[in-house]
């Protein structure tokens, strides 16, 4: 029988997320010299870091490999239960191994470490018991206790996995801070979807030119600005002085607030109207940049006109022709 009770669903749900974001604070407040020495061991060898975890911490295992693969340290998964089926072929004498258990008593894992121990790896654990047989098992220990699960029975792992990860990440962050990664090379790793195209496009390759937006002068009559963005309706009018310096940029909401504010607009030009210090970017700027300048603000803007190095108007680019599909 479901109960009804709306409002209990929703303090359920806030009470989970409330947990486990206090699980992760107390596990970030817990790190120490363990994570440095987990951060020095994978950068002294030049091979992969092999992640193992089975059950709900398999799959948070596999999460951590995606996060260290995307952020310069090479990393792959290993199924504790398929290790000994010949699985065991992916390492190298000297691959750091990091394991992760809520318990620490798993059997499959347990069943690893002198596998492990052969090839002279390295052992990380990422276990919810200290005082566990891996716990006691591994060269560095980070741990991922949790006071209990989100749900109110105290048992779905649900704060233990989300604090497992999260130190995952941590790690993985760590690690990006230590090699000195930098968002050129996130961005090579990330070639394809909008955080590829974000990192790998400059603003260059994306924005429309003078021949395609409305390129008005300052004492042009606001009829004909609005007969200039209709003919090229890229949502904004550069208006250029007579050295082709951009002086304001005309939007369309720049067009209802003059329409707004005079009964007669016959005697309105384009410098009447224009925003006069507009926010503007540079051809050589990554579309990643431009999406910052356009979303980071109070009031968000849909086009940013595009200017070189001397402040002379070369086009626009529009929210539109960030996100793929566009343009």
């Amino acid at each position: 029988m479901f109960s009804m009770d709306t409002s209990e669903w929703l303090a359920a749900a806030r009470a989970a997320m409330t947990i486990e974001a206090e699980s992760i604070a107390r596990a970030a407040a817990r790190l120490d010299g363990e994570l440095i020495r987990a951060v020095e061991l994978i950068l002294a060898h030049p091979g992969k870091v092999v992640v193992t975890g089975i059950g709900k911490s398999g799959h948070i295992a596999r999460k951590i490999v995606a996060t260290l693969c995307s952020t310069g340290t090479a990393a792959v998964f290993l199924h504790p239960a398929e290790a000994a089926h010949g699985d065991l072929g992916i390492y190298t004498p000297g691959d750091p191994t990091i394991l992760l258990s809520k318990s620490g008593t798993s059997s499959e894992m347990q069943a690893l470490v002198p596998l492990l121990r052969q090839f002279r790896s390295p052992l990380i654990g990422i276990l919810g018991n200290a005082n566990s047989p891996l716990g006691g098992a591994v060269d560095v220990l980070l741990d991922a206790s949790v006071e209990r699960e989100a749900d109110a029975h105290n048992l779905a792992p649900t704060a233990s996995a989300v604090t497992a990860l999260a130190i995952g990440h941590a790690l993985a962050i760590a690690l990006m801070t230590a090699r000195g990664f930098t968002p050129e090379e996130f961005g090579r790793f990330h070639p394809g979807g909008q955080l590829g195209r974000n990192l790998r496009l400059s603003v260059a390759e994306a924005m429309h030119g003078a021949d395609e937006v409305a390129f008005v002068g300052p004492g042009t009559a606001l009829k004909e600005v609005i007969i200039a963005m209709t003919q090229r309706a890229m949502g904004g009018a550069c208006v250029v002085g007579s050295d082709g310096r951009l002086e304001g940029f005309v939007t369309d909401g720049d067009l209802r607030r003059a329409l707004t504010n005079h009964d007669d607009i016959r005697g309105l030009t384009a410098s009447d109207a224009m925003t006069k210090r507009p926010v503007t970017i540079g051809p050589e700027a990554t579309l990643g940049q431009a999406l910052e300048l356009m979303e980071r603000r109070k009031s968000q803007i849909s086009a940013l006109p595009v200017v070189d190095a001397d402040g002379k108007a070369l086009g626009l680019v529009r929210i539109h022709d960030i996100y793929l599909g566009a343009k």
